[in-house]
């Protein structure tokens, strides 16, 4: 083979090797990702991630929140004024971690839904409704509650290309068992842990 077309060869396989590498988000853990690193890395790069943009990454950590916190109520009113208080929070201590941030910052809790009271077959047929009218407001409630199901799975990390996935399954398990709570489904969901258990 000539010197030319090894490298025209080794030039390809890069390209087809690194461009899906960049094209997907990194696995984030939030008990190693700082506030700092949110702030400046992670929201700018979201402004231009097709699987999560900067509204669907801080309502996938409102999920997160309000699961850690032991609710189980999806607040509709509650993402503007959780932004504002996280981003607060993180510039106020910027070499915080995430996970102690969103410990910090209490969502609002106006207007409640209760998904201890929603069946998951009336979840999922609103959501099909939902995804057909308003396609991107169905993904931010399935941000929300993919954060959700993470942290009740007692996972804490981000990986925003997974939401496909989980809705998938989500929406599978809601027609196997279409009568039990969309709150007891979420919690019989396995999610990605962290290597070595994390905290």
């Amino acid at each position: 083979m000539k010197f030319p077309a090894l490298i025209a060869l080794l030039a390809r396989c890069l390209i087809f090797c690194l461009i899906p590498c960049l094209g997907r988000a990194a696995v984030l853990d939030l008990a190693t990702l700082t506030c700092a690193q949110y702030e400046d890395q992670v929201l700018p790069d979201a402004a231009s991630n097709p699987d999560a943009d900067s509204i669907n990454t801080v309502m996938w950590l409102l999920g997160f929140s309000v699961a850690k916190s032991g609710g189980h109520d999806m607040y509709p009113e509650a993402l503007s004024p959780f932004g504002f208080g996280l981003d607060n929070e993180c510039k106020s201590n910027p070499t915080e971690t995430m996970l102690d941030a969103l410990a910090a910052v209490k969502p609002e809790s106006k207007t409640p839904m209760d998904l201890s009271a929603l069946e998951c077959s009336a979840f999922a047929s609103r959501h099909a409704q939902f995804a057909s009218s308003d396609p991107e407001s169905a993904d931010t409630i399935m941000m929300w509650l993919f954060g959700f199901a993470v942290a009740r799975s007692g996972s804490h990390l981000f990986d925003a290309s997974a939401r496909k996935a989980f809705e998938a399954t989500l929406l599978a398990e809601c027609a196997k068992r279409p009568g039990d709570t969309l709150f007891d489904t979420l919690k019989s969901l396995k999610m990605a842990r962290p290597a070595g258990g994390g905290r």
